[in-house]
């Protein structure tokens, strides 16, 4: 759910099928038609024999990722980790988690 200003309006949005969307008044109201659009995509996908995206949450992941950061960072979090005397792969986990 957004906030869209140029449409003065919130946006229900969902992850498994980023080309929809839903404008309306309130959140409640985008996220209800949020859910009845997805709803009747997958009624459509499955009359027609295709497979609709399986819930993201539903999904295998396998705990590992590439991230990308200038050497700087690296140089950083390395040293962050050396004086914590922990992993660097510790140091960036504990880091992805905090709120």
């Amino acid at each position: 759910m957004i906030w869209s200003a140029e449409d003065g309006e919130f946006v229900g949005l969902c992850a498994e099928f980023p080309s929809l969307s839903h404008l309306d008044d309130t959140q409640t109201s985008a996220l209800e038609g949020i859910t009845r659009l997805v709803a009747d995509v997958v009624a459509e996908m499955q009359a027609t024999g295709e497979t609709p995206p399986a819930p993201i949450a539903d999904r295998e992941y396998s705990g590992r990722f590439q991230v990308r950061i200038t050497p700087e960072l690296h140089r950083r979090l390395a040293i962050r980790a050396a004086e914590a005397n922990v992993s660097l792969n510790r140091i960036v986990c504990d880091q992805l988690a905090k709120p």
